[in-house]
């Protein structure tokens, strides 16, 4: 993929006009000042890291336990990782940089403990009640969960940067109002009601390039984190024709490399590989597509940033490796039905007595909800969790708590 070097925005400060403008946003649910100092993205990133949500990053799931090693990624350190790769897509393509980092930031605050294994989980017990979605989770908890302000439930975001966070992985609805991956979840439904993200859209292109942030961040740091536990190893990677290039051009220039540095000079090639390729097809999309405004964007009808056909290749035989070799492996999968129990068994408490929450900023007011009300304020609740939160709760209320090492 040929990138035009001459168009990137490296340096430049400049914003080009399919971008979006902090000083035309649509603005917000609960109007506010302007302030002196910061564009309206500037505050909802600085906002999205002062949270509580942005903190408990740090001790759940991305892969593995955080038990297992201090070095493996967290939730916290895996959207870090996506945050800068988005950032730097945003300054190459002439976008708002603040708008793309934030929708990043906050692109995971939705995901439960335990990683997949927590969200599947809940969505199985939250099945007869709408079920669970991170990505909606992720909505209640910048509009409603979050309680910090006097004057309005949540972070009171951008219509932008709303925008970004529901449909950074493309348009929710069809042109007919018929679900793109299924139903609408409820809580994106309720908070559309008052605040329209126009759910038939595509996204900005800040959110677009978050989202395929997320994708080359976790395929390169799942495979870091993969030969670090021993679940890959370098022979594994030769299945993958395209990190077989790469190791086999690493081991040419470097011969004696030891096995750490080799691993690091394998991961930084692919994550530039993918990152210039998107660069790249973007750059096409945009000279075909001829975007003047970031409303033209949301109205092209297809995604614009993305990977070439033959990058898209090399990611989907990458997710088949790790799928095969690391999300499916058995000891994982030991790990999986453990985490699974606990938060099955601590829902199950909670339901049964609710009393139990005790930090629950609704528990009070509980006792007097339909089975459906009671079982999202759960949800809440346990969605909130870190994994060693979890793990000390279940301790108090039962006498055997799997292990999860």
């Amino acid at each position: 993929m040929t990138i035009d070097t001459g168009a990137l925005g490296f340096g430049s400060g400049e914003r080009a006009a399919y971008a979006a403008n902090p000083w035309a946003s649509r603005g917000r649910l609960f109007p506010e000042p302007s302030s002196l100092t910061r564009s309206e993205f500037q505050r909802d990133r600085d906002r999205i890291v002062h949270t509580t949500a942005f903190r408990r990053l740090k001790h759940k799931t991305q892969v593995f336990i955080s038990p297992d090693g201090d070095h493996y990624r967290t939730r916290l350190t895996h959207t870090i990782e996506v945050a800068q790769i988005a950032r730097a897509l945003a300054r190459a393509l002439k976008l708002d940089e603040d708008l793309a980092e934030g929708v990043a930031l906050v692109h995971d605050f939705g995901h439960t403990p335990f990683g997949h294994t927590g969200e599947d989980a809940l969505h199985e017990l939250l099945e007869p009640y709408g079920g669970f979605d991170h990505n909606a989770q992720s909505l209640r908890i910048v509009t409603k969960l979050e309680r910090h302000y006097a004057e309005f439930d949540g972070l009171n975001l951008t219509w932008e940067s709303l925008e970004g966070l529901v449909k950074h992985n493309g348009p929710l609805l069809t042109k007919t109002g018929e679900g793109t991956r299924g139903p609408v979840p409820q809580p994106i439904r309720d908070y559309c009601e008052l605040h329209d993200l126009e759910l038939a859209s595509y996204a900005s292109l800040e959110a677009q390039v978050a989202a395929i942030s997320d994708d080359i961040a976790y395929n390169t740091h799942d495979i870091d984190d993969g030969l670090r536990s021993g679940l890959l190893t370098f022979e594994m990677l030769e299945d993958v024709p395209f990190l077989a290039k790469v190791m086999a051009d690493v081991r040419q220039r470097y011969p004696h490399l030891e096995p750490s540095r080799f691993t690091y000079e394998i991961t930084r090639r692919q994550i530039t590989h993918m990152v210039e390729d998107v660069i790249g097809v973007t750059q096409d999309n945009l000279r075909r597509l001829r975007p003047q405004s970031a409303h033209d964007v949301r109205n092209a009808d297809q995604v614009m940033a993305t990977f070439s056909g033959e990058v898209a290749e090399t990611d989907r035989c990458i997710k088949r490796l790790l799928f095969s070799r690391i999300y499916r492996h058995p000891e994982i999968m030991r790990i999986r039905a453990g985490a699974a129990q606990i938060l099955s068994d601590l829902f199950n408490a909670y339901m049964n007595d609710p009393t139990l929450m005790r930090s629950h900023y609704w528990v009070n007011h509980i006792a007097g909800l339909n089975e459906g009300a009671k079982a999202r304020h759960v949800a809440d609740y346990l969605a909130g969790m870190t994994d060693t939160y979890a793990v000390r709760a279940h301790g108090e209320l039962f006498d055997q708590t799997p292990d999860l090492r």
